[in-house]
């Protein structure tokens, strides 16, 4: 189930001639099978900018994204959705108003053409700790950890190696956070999942990441192992910053 992951050299740039941007300049880094790698910097700092590129969302960056070995780019579409899933932000933007959870469960094996449907959308239901009767409700039926865990459920029943987390919990209040981890920490150790998390709370990376790579203004200033957070052993002086002001937070509440 676990896959590999190599950013490579991967770069953005809007617009052309004298007032092109580099959004990305170049980022490289690469996330061992079943390791959970996490991406931290302010807002702004391309994070996101670099799951949309893995991911395929975006297409107009050059460098290589490699999954198991594989060129992103040399993926057909469907082998690239059973490969990698995303679970967004925002669980109220993430689900269509108007269907169901189970038409939301339902459509990705319509579209991939999977049989025993039913089977699997109440097994990823009960998966993501939600019960089978919540397959008849609709988003705004739920709160916002259980749409969130309705989103994860959609990631999961195409039964993919690698899911791009973009600050799954960063909507959500602080008891429901835990929960969501809590929840993608224990399916991580079931089924062997690759995790790349967009993350801004260094709190976040403490609990579920091996390593997480610091980013500002689009590039990876260094990448340390979580055990580098609670001494602040970054040696980059952002990174430093960064960990530091977390470090002080945390202390004062």
């Amino acid at each position: 189930m676990s896959v590999s992951i190599e950013v490579r050299d991967v770069s953005i740039t809007f617009g052309s001639g004298p007032t092109a941007v580099k959004v990305l300049p170049t980022v490289t880094f690469s996330v061992a099978p079943g390791e959970c790698f996490g991406l931290v910097g302010e807002s702004g700092s391309g994070k996101s900018t670099v799951l949309r590129c893995i991911s395929m969302l975006t297409d107009i960056w050059t460098g290589d994204v490699l999954i198991g070995g594989r060129s992103v780019r040399d993926m057909p579409l469907i082998e690239r959705c059973r490969t990698l899933q995303m679970v967004f932000q925002d669980p109220y933007g993430s689900l269509h108003p108007r269907q169901s959870v189970r038409t939301v469960l339902n459509e990705p094996l319509v579209i991939h053409k999977l049989g025993d449907r039913e089977e699997r959308i109440r097994k990823a239901i009960t998966d993501v700790g939600l019960p089978v009767s919540f397959l008849d409700r609709f988003p705004h039926q739920l709160s916002g950890g259980q749409r969130q865990r309705v989103a994860i459920a959609r990631a999961l029943i195409l039964e993919p190696s690698l899911l791009l987390l973009d600050e799954p919990t960063s909507a959500l209040d602080v008891s429901v956070q835990a929960e969501i981890l809590n929840l993608l920490q224990r399916l991580r150790e079931e089924r062997g999942f690759t995790y790349i998390m967009v993350t801004h709370d260094l709190a976040v990376v403490d609990h579920m990441c091996d390593r997480f790579a610091v980013m500002l203004r689009g590039e990876i200033t260094e990448v340390l192992p979580r055990e580098a957070i609670p001494g602040n052993q970054a040696t980059h002086a952002y990174a430093r910053e960064l960990i530091g002001a977390s470090l002080e937070y945390e202390g004062s509440h």
